[in-house]
């Protein structure tokens, strides 16, 4: 089981901690860290950005770099929830793009299940931009 919590440090300011034992500061002023919100987005690229990275690797692709980037938008009323988010993978190297997009694929209909969270309430589309590093 992961587990996690947050300690008041002062004013909108936390220090945020899970079974991991890293932690994080989370300001929901965005003075000293990431609002909460911000860090789902960072959770959202991360978790697809692994699932990609993960499965280019077992396809053997001469891949040299990876970055996901997330735009988003939030409802006008509390709760003010994502609704739409645009995903961005810019990856580098000399890679197949059929390959490429299947990772991508898997990510977002199979394997991240942090799209598979944010899927209940927004709408989540993707890019993918190549670079030959």
């Amino acid at each position: 089981m992961t587990e996690a919590h947050a300690r008041w440090v002062a004013d909108q300011k936390f220090e945020g901690v899970s079974s991991s034992n890293h932690r994080i500061t989370v300001d929901g002023d965005k003075h000293s860290g990431n609002s909460p919100m911000e860090l789902v987005l960072i959770g959202l690229c991360g978790c697809t950005g692994y699932d990609v990275v993960s499965i280019l690797r077992k396809k053997r692709e001469a891949f040299t770099s990876l970055q996901v980037t997330a735009k988003a938008e939030r409802a006008a009323t509390p709760p003010t929830v994502y609704t739409e988010i645009q995903l961005t993978y810019k990856i580098g190297g000399k890679v197949s793009p059929k390959a490429v997009e299947d990772a991508v694929r898997l990510s977002e209909e199979k394997y991240c299940s942090v799209a598979a969270m944010l899927n209940k309430t927004a709408k989540i589309t993707y890019t993918i931009e190549y670079s030959d590093e």
